[in-house]
């Protein structure tokens, strides 16, 4: 770290912040990052963290406070400004076009261009191609660049996202949650990416709630909690542990896995033809059972997930309690008692509503007066205050708007509404995903305590110690088949279950 610091910081933040309504998200920040240097950002949802780098990138500004980019007082209006200065934000959603090409993606909002005829504007298509290139290089990435980017494993697009980033010039590159849809492999291959630009000179701001990485990748750290900076730590200074201390205030206790229990009768049967070769496969879920899906991206956990929910087609042959039920949609899946928390947030909420609307939407049966065709506001209120209290979303305001919630505090939105509900089973894909340490343990809590009040939860995750903690019984899926199936207590090891899912 001595050699990053001799050199003069590229971005200053000092003093910053930053008011939405009755929440003072950022108060008195402040935050120095050096050429060459990747410096980790973590906090609990709710802490800063996404409003800070919002502000770095333009796409807020600051109520007080300034930011110097290279010893020069800047204030930057929008993205496109701030990217013109170097400063390129990549979110947790790829901004990219899916129907376009790798190179024009790499290139999109600043194509070259020439004039055909020495009149008509046209794109440069060699030049463009030669600068995607280029750019792509620089991380040791090399896909056809004529390929549509749908096309693209998820990891594949985050690069082309870093290129894009790469090929503004970029001086600050600020990743949030970069590798929180990826498998092992994918991460190894991005850390060494991250190498790679860290030796060019570029400064690279790393936000994460998995803090095995922060540790690992971060030359210092700066922790936030209630809008505040708490501590800062140089690399060999702090490990999980402190940082888990320093974000939350107080120890959180690991993750332990659950005992021995009894399980009732069977809930939900399913066969389900997979994808691949093979026989029908079956999934059976009893009450008091929590079952997880293991794979890795493209596993074809989620889209099980969604055809037991009627989301998705083929539909799956389904028995609940014993009976043969038809789940051909959603509403249908709802009303038979199975509720579903998606990977992507904004699948699970309507962004512009309040959070109490969000949560009222499945139950508005228990908050009914009369023959249900009023809304008893003190109903509605009482149960939301509760659900709010329980989970610990933040801010405690049911009026807040869903979209201006920290990723971590929707995701506890989503959940909170089937909580409420009176499902018997609940499916979750990726529940935990983007979601800080405390409330990962809090979420791992709520999913046991909704099995133990004879429900059952069938949950799909890509990360495997989570579903070796979490679950009574695994099934390990490749291709849309299931490989694999642990009970606990017999071979319920991390070793063996990656072999099985082949990484």
């Amino acid at each position: 770290m001595q050699d990053v610091i001799k050199k003069a910081a590229v971005i200053v933040a000092q003093g910053v912040c930053k008011r939405f309504y009755a929440t003072q998200a950022l108060d008195d920040v402040s935050l120095t990052v050096y050429p060459g240097e990747v410096h980790g950002i973590v906090g609990e949802n709710g802490a800063g963290k996404s409003t800070l780098i919002k502000i770095l990138g333009g796409i807020h500004q600051p109520d007080a406070g300034r930011m110097l980019l290279g010893g020069v007082p800047r204030r930057f209006r929008t993205p496109s400004e701030a990217m013109r200065a170097g400063i390129v934000l990549i979110p947790q959603e790829l901004r990219l076009v899916p129907a376009l090409t790798v190179a024009e993606n790499v290139m999109l909002g600043h194509l070259p261009s020439r004039r055909l005829l020495g009149v008509l504007p046209a794109v440069d298509r060699r030049r463009m191609r030669r600068e995607a290139w280029a750019a792509l290089e620089r991380m040791g990435f090399a896909p056809y660049l004529d390929v549509r980017v749908d096309r693209l494993p998820y990891a594949e697009q985050q690069l082309v996202a870093i290129a894009k980033a790469l090929s503004h010039e970029a001086r600050v590159l600020v990743l949030d949650e970069p590798t929180a849809a990826l498998e092992r492999r994918e991460v190894r291959r991005l850390f060494e990416t991250l190498a790679a630009l860290k030796a060019q000179g570029v400064a690279i701001v790393y936000i994460s709630h998995r803090l095995d990485e922060v540790v690992a990748l971060a030359d210092r750290c700066t922790v936030l909690r209630d809008g505040r900076v708490v501590a800062l730590a140089e690399r060999g200074a702090f490990d999980t542990e402190d940082l888990i201390r320093q974000m939350t205030g107080r120890d959180v206790g690991r993750e332990h896995a659950p005992g021995e229990r009894a399980f009732g009768g069977t809930l939900l049967e399913a066969s389900l033809h997979a994808a691949a070769p093979g026989a029908p496969q079956e999934v059976t879920l009893r009450t008091r059972q929590v079952v997880g899906l293991a794979g890795l991206l493209g596993s074809g956990a989620g889209h099980l997930l969604r055809r037991l929910f009627g989301a998705a087609r083929p539909c799956a042959a389904v028995r609940l309690r014993g009976r043969p039920a038809s789940l051909r949609s959603p509403t249908q899946a709802i009303r038979a008692g199975i509720g579903m928390v998606p990977g992507e947030r904004a699948k699970g909420l309507v962004l512009g509503q309040s959070v109490r609307d969000n949560i009222l939407l499945p139950n508005l049966d228990r908050a009914a007066r009369g023959r249900g065709l009023w809304l008893d506001r003190a109903a509605a209120d009482r149960l939301v205050t509760e659900l709010m209290e329980a989970l610990d979303i933040r801010p405690r305001d049911p009026d807040r708007i869903a979209r201006l919630l920290s990723g971590g505090n929707q995701q506890k939105v989503i959940f909170a509404k089937w909580l409420a509900a009176r499902v018997r089973v609940l499916l979750l894909e990726e529940p935990t995903q983007g979601i800080d340490v405390a409330s990962k343990a809090q979420i791992h809590r709520l999913i046991r305590e909704f099995a133990d009040r004879d429900g059952g939860v069938v949950f799909a995750s890509s990360e495997i110690p989570e579903v070796l903690a979490c679950s009574d019984r695994v099934l390990a899926m490749r291709q849309g088949a299931v490989v694999a199936q642990m009970e606990r207590g017999e071979a319920f090891t991390e070793r063996e279950l990656r072999m099985a899912l082949g990484g």
